[in-house]
């Protein structure tokens, strides 16, 4: 019987955790190992694009890719992490309950924005978290030229200045007008905790953020909350009243729950600590990779950040160690020292960063150009090639 390592999930942690191993057990020749995915859909959701327009469109189909690299692609969403059992309890496509079991595991089930406790947030605020979710919050946007004329209606309020709420926000302005017209006068208004515009990102990013902000017409409230939502806008901690139809949530991302099934320590979002081979620390057949793992990128005390950046490589270094440990074989620490950031301005354009600091190195049309390339081409995964998908997981790829 051949061994299994099985793969919970297929974001771009899993999915690069499959192909990865995939590569290590062509290069050494084994085909007495299995590889499965499990996973609600075959297909890798793009979910940095879920802030743009077209949101439907942003997955890729990965059924003709597993099938050319030799993994087994088992559809079902898990419900129960088994790790003395070695297996794992999922509701198939049916909802039906099965299991399958595992020699080795890989949590890869990434992260989700956590609602809090808030009157009418979980009724009516929207999000971009999910695709189903942008989904909503397009059509949402597109019948507002249904209702009559009003502040209300042509208001969005993004609960959030960080990165996700920066990049729905500079968007949101031209998607209003694609549904409300041209001429129509829009406001866009983020609310955040921090002292001043982009603090989450920092100084070096802000004047950036500042001038794209201006230019768009996007007002942030700092220092600020929101305390409620309701059908028609928000009320703010102090009190203050925004009209609006429209209220989008973008902060307080958490990992995954089933993270909380494995017996491991985890950090303040959820994540497991794991060791520099990715090995979830404590348990000898539980690898993590993406938004789960709690994962040093190198030796100055940087952990890799929720983000598709970190995730591709975590997956690229997962997928080869939990193959390896199988195999018998070295393992490749995991190491990605550089760092770098593109965060998308809507019209105004883009900036890239490097480093953990942030430094600036393009803004505007330069950035937006590579904004577009990292967005529609980098990170997308590999065609149904086997010699150039196995190619591609080759951990030691620079990611950035």
């Amino acid at each position: 019987m051949k061994q299994q390592i099985l793969i919970v999930g297929a974001g771009f942690g899993g999915v690069w955790s499959a192909l990865s191993a995939a590569r290590l057990l062509d290069k050494h020749g084994r085909s007495d190992v299995a590889i499965t995915v499990l996973a609600p859909q075959a297909e890798l959701r793009i979910r940095p694009r879920f802030y743009e327009t077209d949101v439907h469109q942003m997955q890729a189909p990965l059924g003709d890719l597993f099938d050319a690299v030799g993994v087994t692609f088992i559809q079902g969403a898990a419900d129960e992490i088994d790790v003395a059992g070695k297996r794992v309890v999922y509701t198939d496509a049916q909802g039906q309950k099965s299991e399958v079991t595992y020699d080795r595991l890989v949590m890869a089930t990434g992260s989700r924005v956590v609602r809090p406790n808030l009157p009418g947030v979980a009724e009516y605020a929207f999000d971009v978290d999910q695709i189903e979710a942008a989904t909503q919050l397009e059509k949402h946007i597109k019948s507002l030229r249904d209702l009559p004329e009003s502040v209300a209606r042509n208001t969005v309020v993004v609960a959030g200045g960080g990165f996700t709420g920066i990049e729905t926000a500079t968007e949101m302005p031209a998607r209003l007008r694609a549904a409300l017209g041209e001429d129509a006068k829009v406001n866009v208004i983020v609310v955040d905790r921090g002292p001043k515009i982009g603090a989450a990102l920092g100084e070096g990013i802000s004047p950036s953020i500042i001038e794209a902000s201006e230019a768009l017409g996007v007002e942030w409230r700092v220092n600020s909350s929101v305390a409620s939502v309701d059908a028609d806008g928000a009320t703010l901690a102090n009190g203050q009243r925004i009209e609006a139809k429209t209220v989008i949530w973008t902060v307080g991302f958490r990992a995954s729950a089933l993270t909380e099934q494995v017996p491991a320590q985890r950090d303040a979002l959820g994540r497991l600590h794991v060791d520099r081979n990715l090995k979830v620390i404590g348990q000898n057949d539980v690898f993590a990779a993406g938004d789960v793992a709690y994962a040093a990128t190198d030796n100055l005390g940087n952990f890799a950040a929720m983000s598709c950046q970190h995730a591709i490589s975590l997956g690229r270094y997962t997928g080869n160690n939990v193959a390896a440990d199988l195999l018998g074989v070295e393992p490749i620490p995991y190491s990605q020292p550089k760092y770098v950031t593109c965060l998308d301005l809507g019209a105004w354009g883009a900036v890239f960063t490097e480093g953990w600091d942030r430094e600036v190195k393009l803004i505007k049309e330069e950035a937006k150009q590579l904004k577009s390339q990292i967005n529609s081409v980098w990170i997308y995964p590999p065609a149904a090639n086997r010699v150039e998908a196995l190619a591609a997981a080759d951990p030691l790829i620079p990611v950035a």
